[in-house]
């Protein structure tokens, strides 16, 4: 079960994305709170020591401590504080700048090494000491698992030797620091949302969950790892070992849309983060996606989506 699950998220993941999550390492002496402004789709905080409580504007809250992973979904703000009612010690704007209330920089003032910032002396004398990711992926695919989570999701990973290791890794200053810190982010995103994805009471939509059908789920790694293929529902069956009829059966029962709709719709998604994200030609797109050229792609997206790749491309 866990690594079919972790096939359909790596799936989703690996999409185009943006790279260069920014990392950093808090450390904070009660008391302390921390407005968040920065409009991030995602934010992920490793909790390595303390108690946190995250507060949005409209009073939501939401606790979390040692152990725990915590998925922020942005853009709204909200505040991370020891304490809900805590007077705020800093703002993180949207330019990543730290400062004041009043707009008085504090980045200098706080900082305590290489990626390491609070108000505490040292790591070592924080009250709390947390690790945070912020992604700034847009795209639809990235969109796709952001908004499958709650505006707060609490993962409890206890002693996580991946933590840890993202905790070493941030206070070195190295060549190919950033790539390495990059997918040290992304294993602990992936690693966050495969435990909260196998507890019972998620509320991700069916077909971003491994499907308990395992024939399915093979079926869905199948489409999401090889959309560039010319699919149909007969040669899909053949590579799982069912009659065409079966699997469309299975399939739409196990994951609410037929193989070929959710194969497109995969296809069309991928296809308008590229479109947006960089300025390659139509064509190419056509053929990582899985399209005989740019007529048949542009085809497709127009008539799924009411705007030409063209006219995503200039409004993105």
């Amino acid at each position: 079960m866990f690594n079919r699950l972790v096939d359909l998220i790596q799936s989703m993941l690996d999409g185009p994305r943006a790279s260069g999550a920014f990392v950093l390492r808090i450390a904070m002496a009660s008391p302390w709170a921390l407005r968040i402004e920065d409009h991030a789709p995602l934010a992920l905080v490793a909790v390595v020591r303390g108690d946190l409580v995250v507060t949005f504007d409209d009073g939501e809250t939401t606790t979390a401590g040692a152990g725990d992973v915590v998925l922020i979904r942005g853009p709204e703000p909200y505040v991370v504080a020891d304490r809900a009612d805590r007077d705020i010690t800093a703002v993180v704007d949207a330019d990543g700048e730290c400062h004041t209330l009043t707009g008085e920089p504090l980045d200098g003032h706080m900082s305590l090494g290489v990626r390491t910032w609070g108000n505490a002396a040292d790591v070592d004398s924080g009250d709390a000491v947390m690790l945070l990711a912020t992604y700034t992926m847009s795209g639809e695919v990235g969109d796709a698992v952001t908004q499958a989570l709650s505006r707060v999701t609490v993962i409890a990973q206890d002693d996580d030797p991946l933590r840890r290791l993202f905790a070493a890794e941030l206070g070195r200053d190295a060549p190919g620091q950033g790539a390495i810190l990059d997918r040290l982010a992304d294993l602990l995103l992936v690693t966050g949302l495969r435990s909260w994805l196998s507890q019972p009471h998620h509320t991700a939509p069916r077909w971003l969950v491994a499907p308990s059908d395992p024939v399915v789920a093979h079926a869905m790694r199948l489409l999401h790892n090889n959309i560039d293929r010319a699919w149909t529902v007969a040669s899909l069956a053949r590579e799982v070992g069912l009659s065409r009829a079966t699997l469309a059966r299975r399939f739409t029962e196990a994951v609410g849309e037929a193989p070929m709709r959710h194969l497109t719709r995969r296809r069309l998604s991928v296809a308008a983060d590229l479109v947006a994200g960089t300025d390659r030609t139509l064509d190419s797109i056509a053929a990582e996606v899985g399209y005989s050229g740019a007529f048949a792609l542009s085809a497709a997206f127009t008539r799924e989506r009411g705007v030409s790749p063209s006219a995503h491309r200039r409004a993105g």
